[in-house]
């Protein structure tokens, strides 16, 4: 009897997709209830791994700066050597960091169910070629954005060891647990956001919006901006690191440069293709038949010969011509 109901409620539907404002906001409802299940359920596996968690973002910071030394010992360091310690504060800051490590974890890992859930309630509405360019963009954001948090991830321990040469001499350097997390997460969300910047032009090439020569104009003022934008993002005096991170960058902004280009010329193509309504066509013309042979006809027909004639008009009957 359900699989009847819901067969029956499949057939009514708009095959466009439409439906009434209470169908939406029910649809809503259960979209948002299994995207907040999927992350519920993720965040509390995540909850048992959160020291794996942890150890895994902090492990290439105390790698690079971590004191390893006792307090005596640091007292004893000399003036060029600098390391610093990682710290909790408070009885109550574990805890309360243990669940937003496993929430951003939940967040993160339930991402393609939620993700889902979200292009299940909007896909409806999308024609079929809007939902191609949809699936497409996130088919290739989603490897950039990772590819541009491993960057992050990879600089991070290079990044820490110079900012920690800023500590003064005889100051202990302490990092606060909480604090250091949230930096992680801003370099990975800038490094991520940054490597979707091609994807954003290649977007903005297929709604119209600039042109691909109009791109590859930009490539000095690109390449400047790139470099300086990688200089702050690393700042480190290792031109490798910089340049670890500007490269990839720059060779994506002339893929989609070139990308553009072809998409340009497969669109002036396609336009060149299509006739225009004002432009006068080709008549089809009959051929030639050839020579016509004349037929032999009376002057009038049989039923119209007993009207009266003019001398230089046809018959006339009752006051009108052969023709009328």
């Amino acid at each position: 009897m359900l699989k009847v109901a819901r067969r029956s409620e499949r057939e009514d539907r708009d095959p466009e997709g439409r439906m009434p404002l209470a169908e939406h906001l029910r649809e809503l409802r259960n979209r948002l209830a299994k995207a907040l299940l999927a992350i519920v359920l993720v965040t509390i596996v995540a909850a048992f791994f959160y020291m794996d968690i942890v150890d895994f973002f902090t492990k290439p910071v105390l790698d690079s700066v971590g004191c390893s030394q006792s307090f005596e010992q640091l007292a004893k360091m000399e003036e060029g050597e600098r390391c610093a310690q990682i710290t909790i504060n408070g009885l109550l800051t574990p805890f309360t960091l243990a669940l937003k490590v496993s929430l951003m974890a939940g967040l993160v890992l339930a991402s393609p169910i939620w993700l889902y859930q979200l292009w299940a309630f909007l896909a409806p509405g999308l024609h079929r070629h809007e939902k191609k360019y949809a699936l497409s963009f996130v088919a290739a954001g989603f490897p950039l954005f990772l590819l541009g948090g491993l960057f992050a991830y990879l600089v991070l321990p290079t990044t820490a060891s110079v900012l920690i040469e800023f500590t003064p001499f005889g100051v202990d350097n302490l990092l606060p647990l909480d604090d250091l997390l949230d930096l992680i997460v801003r370099m990975v969300v800038v490094f991520g956001l940054s490597f979707e910047m091609p994807l954003l032009l290649v977007m903005l090439n297929i709604g119209g919006v600039i042109t691909g020569r109009r791109m590859i104009g930009w490539w000095r003022g690109m390449i400047m901006g790139i470099t300086v934008f990688a200089a702050i993002a690393t700042p480190s005096t290792d031109p490798l690191t910089m340049l670890a991170l500007a490269l990839p960058i720059v060779i994506l902004y002339f893929g989609a440069s070139f990308f553009s280009l072809a998409n340009d010329r497969r669109r002036d193509r396609i336009e060149a293709a299509k006739t225009d309504p004002d432009e006068a066509e080709d008549l089809d013309l009959p051929e030639d038949v050839g020579d016509v042979e004349t037929v032999a006809a009376a002057p009038v027909l049989p039923e119209q010969s007993t009207g009266s004639s003019d001398d230089d008009g046809p018959a006339r009957r009752n006051g009108y011509d052969d023709i009328t």
